[in-house]
């Protein structure tokens, strides 16, 4: 388990299970299940208290999405094309004039390869209605990790035995090495993007 711990040891805690959800859902951190994988190893880990961390995760999921959304509402739908391509913004633009804030704050529920940050800041930048938009969000975050949370108290020894295998441990340096190549990557798209002039038309 030495490689978990060396790649995940910052954040095996109570508050850490805050902070990685609240980087998973801003626009640059780029770790595809990695709070799914926290909150199910320290379920398993921590027995009774399991609870806590779906709680934990989820509140710090809404506070990155509420930074993404605040800076996709900041940008406008003008401004927006230089974070979002314009070909998914239509899409989501679409999906939200038909659906409305509580249908579209539902896909917080489904997990990668799903484009979360992209998906938020459209809703900031469209104006949909925080409250419900908020309130759904948070719903379906919890139902997700919770959900997680009880599988993992039910099977708790064997979802420990399954993180402590060595075909784990591989499992882990790929993930590792998806997450630091797609933060740099995020990161340089994200600066190139806002550096980039905004084009004007006549």
């Amino acid at each position: 388990m030495g490689l978990f711990h060396a790649a995940f040891g910052f954040f095996l805690s109570w508050w850490g299970a805050y902070l990685l959800a609240a980087l998973d859902a801003s626009m640059v951190f780029f770790l595809p299940f990695g709070v799914d994988a926290l909150v199910i190893y320290l379920s398993a880990r921590h027995g009774m208290f399991f609870w806590i961390y779906p709680l934990l995760a989820t509140a710090g999921s809404v506070t990155g999405a509420a930074i993404t959304y605040w800076v996709g509402r900041k940008a406008g739908e003008l401004g927006l094309e230089r974070l979002v391509p314009n070909h998914r913004f239509e899409r989501f633009r679409r999906r939200v004039q038909k659906q409305g804030a509580a249908a579209m704050a539902s896909a917080a529920l489904l997990p990668p390869p799903f484009p979360l940050t992209p998906f938020v800041l459209t809703c900031g930048a469209l104006e949909v209605d925080r409250r419900i938009f908020f309130s759904m969000f948070a719903l379906m975050r919890l139902i997700r990790f919770g959900s997680e949370a009880a599988l993992a108290r039910v099977y708790g020894r064997g979802v420990l035995r399954v993180l402590e295998s060595e075909q784990f441990q591989m499992v882990i340096i790929g993930f590792i090495v998806v997450a630091v190549l797609g933060t740099i990557v995020s990161a340089l798209l994200l600066w190139r993007n806002t550096r980039q002039p905004r084009l004007r038309t006549a």
